[in-house]
C-alpha cells in the first residue's frame, strides 16, 4: 500500500452511465469483516470529482496559500481562485458575486511603457512608478517630475 494509505483505486461519486450521485450501500470493515449494509448519504467533499478532490488535497496541504497552489499546480492565480469558486459551489455554497469579480486591472500596456520610458528619462521616482503600476491606480500618463533634492 503506498505511503499514504491509498490503494491507488479512486472513489467513484458519480454513476458512469447517468452521472447521478452514487448512494453507499455496504461498508464493510477490512479487518474482521464486519458488513453494514444500508443506505448512506456521500459526504459533500466524496461527491466532488477526481479533479476537484485533488485540488482541495493541494490546497489544504497548501494550508489555504494559494500562491503555493498555483506553484503546485503550475497554473495563474485566476486559475486557482476559478476552481476554488467551482470547489465552493459544487459543495453547495454560494460564491459572493465580489469574489467573482476580478482584481482591478493595471495600467494598459501603452501606459505601462510610458511609466516605465519616464522613469529610464529620470523624469519619476522608483516609487511614483510602483505606486502607478499598481492594479486600480488610475493616473494620466503624463510623468511627473522627481521633487528637487
Amino acid at each position: 500500500m503506498p505511503e499514504n494509505g491509498r490503494t491507488g483505486r479512486r472513489w467513484v461519486g458519480r454513476c458512469p452511465a447517468c452521472h447521478a450521485t452514487l448512494r453507499v450501500s455496504r461498508l464493510e470493515c477490512p479487518k474482521c469483516g464486519t458488513a453494514v449494509e444500508g443506505r448512506f448519504d456521500l459526504t459533500p467533499l466524496a461527491r466532488l470529482d477526481p479533479e476537484q478532490q485533488r485540488f482541495v488535497e493541494i490546497f489544504l496541504v497548501s494550508r489555504g496559500n494559494i500562491r503555493e497552489v498555483e506553484r503546485v499546480l503550475g497554473v495563474s492565480y485566476p486559475t486557482v481562485r476559478n476552481r476554488l469558486d467551482q470547489v465552493i459551489e459544487a459543495l453547495g455554497h454560494p460564491v459572493r458575486p465580489e469574489a467573482r469579480e476580478s482584481r482591478p486591472a493595471g495600467p494598459s500596456p501603452e501606459e505601462r511603457r510610458q511609466i516605465l520610458e519616464a522613469l529610464s528619462q529620470g523624469s519619476v521616482s522608483v516609487d511614483e512608478v510602483l505606486k502607478r503600476l499598481k492594479p486600480g491606480v488610475k493616473e494620466s500618463a503624463t510623468p511627473r517630475l522627481k521633487p528637487e533634492a
